[in-house]
């Protein structure tokens, strides 16, 4: 049973980290695969830090779902979907907070200028609230 609900996980775990990386893209009006095609880091963080981020948020749906285990593996995956969305919209509204409170610097410029620490920043911030919703699930 263990290596049916790693492989559902694992399977799981990318879909919800590709459709992440999608919906992100959407919401930051870059073209993620153009900017990484071209080698801006920036971007290449922001990707890491949704890939980083949603993996952990996924690793505490998961630790949950196993200290209970009254739960089915349906269920546990459902409640992981869930987490996971939670997480995408936490990490929208992380980037469109801190770049509303910042006002030396626009975070979607900064990324169409290829600047590496800004990229840096919001990984930061995907991190940081990947923590935080993490916190909440356990």
């Amino acid at each position: 049973m263990i290596a049916v609900e790693l492989l559902v996980y694992l399977l799981v775990g990318l879909a919800v980290m590709m459709i992440g990386f999608l919906l992100i893209d959407l919401i930051i009006p870059l073209d993620f695969p153009k900017e990484i095609q071209e080698g801006n880091k920036a971007v290449g963080w922001v990707a890491a830090g949704i890939y980083t981020g949603l993996g952990f948020i996924i690793r505490s749906a998961i630790i949950s779902f196993e200290a209970s285990k009254g739960v089915d593996l349906l269920q546990g995956v459902i409640e992981t979907l869930i987490y996971s969305l939670v997480g995408i919209i936490a990490f929208g509204v992380g980037y469109f907070a801190v770049d509303i409170v910042n006002k030396k610097f626009n975070f979607n410029e900064e990324l169409k200028n290829k600047n590496e620490a800004a990229g840096i920043m919001i990984f930061g911030i995907f991190l940081g609230v990947a923590f935080v919703v993490s916190g909440v699930i356990q």
